[in-house]
């Protein structure tokens, strides 16, 4: 759950400040990743965990409202995972994570694999710890199912987890910690090294695509004015995962989910800002990809 204060000016150490408007909104990058997915034409599960609180309570309605199978998510003792995050009127904030129920997620738990086995993508963030991450990444290559990391928050990504990995999408901050190397094109060749094929979003910029033994290419993003970009990279890969599924050609799945993309940074807000697939096909129809 994300708990949002909105200041004038964000407090010093040490300092009170009087802020004008709170709010808790639902988030994570799994759950918004699952709604993306979802709202895109997706069956989507969810595997996770939330605490025995009023958040754990609102967080499983609001991916049971979109649609998505919670059985795989588990109730836990405790609290579920917070975001405390201060914004100002620059726009600029300050987040302190808790991970609560989150960081019980350090295997999988019975029927777990069986759920990761029957679908077709397994979409996978760096929310929950890594251990966690490794088996569900594991899972996925035992049973042939295409998974898809987006490496955030960045931390060194261990060489199993590289190993099972088909897909990786960071943004192009994300890419150069990976890899030292700012130049997005240069990263993500760098990138190659360790996984077959690499995304790196680049914002309004659109994304650049890279796989062993092609050319990399870059796919522009319809032009949109921006009004929140909560959660456009989560908004994108949910919907790329779709498309890749549906067994779209690449681009034209870049494509797609960059008009996906594009249509939830024009809307305040996280998963409420996420598009449904007829949306997503319109916008992309009146903007097909090109190099």
């Amino acid at each position: 759950m994300d708990l949002v204060a909105y200041v004038a000016k964000a407090p010093r150490l040490g300092e009170t400040v009087t802020g004008r408007e709170f709010r808790t909104v639902p988030g994570g990058k799994g759950a918004n990743q699952a709604v993306a997915a979802a709202r895109a034409g997706g069956a989507v599960t969810m595997v996770g965990a939330v605490g025995a609180d009023g958040f754990g309570v609102r967080l499983r309605a609001t991916l049971a409202e979109a649609g998505i199978d919670t059985a795989g998510l588990r109730t836990v003792e405790g609290a579920s995972g917070t975001a405390h995050i201060t914004v100002d009127d620059e726009g600029g904030n300050a987040i302190v994570v808790v991970p609560g129920a989150n960081g019980t997620v350090t295997g999988l738990e019975p029927g777990d694999e069986a759920r990761i086995a029957g679908a077709g993508a397994l979409l996978l963030q760096l929310e929950l710890p890594l251990s966690g991450v490794v088996a569900g990444a594991r899972a996925a290559r035992a049973h042939g199912v295409r998974t898809v990391l987006t490496p955030a928050p960045a931390q060194p990504l261990p060489p199993e987890l590289l190993a099972a990995t088909d897909l990786l999408v960071p943004n192009e901050h994300e890419a150069a910690a990976l890899t030292g190397l700012t130049d997005p094109r240069q990263a993500a060749e760098a990138l190659l090294h360790d996984v077959p094929e690499v995304v790196v979003t680049l914002g309004a910029a659109g994304c650049l695509y890279a796989a062993r033994g092609a050319e990399p290419y870059t796919v522009p993003a319809p032009r949109v004015r921006a009004v929140d970009t909560t959660a456009a990279g989560d908004t994108f890969v949910g919907a790329l995962a779709v498309a890749l599924g549906e067994g779209r050609p690449v681009r034209e799945a870049l494509g797609w989910a960059s008009a996906a993309a594009a249509l939830s940074v024009q809307r305040p807000g996280a998963s409420a800002s996420m598009p449904h697939r007829p949306e997503i096909t319109a916008l992309a129809e009146e903007h097909p990809p090109h190099t």
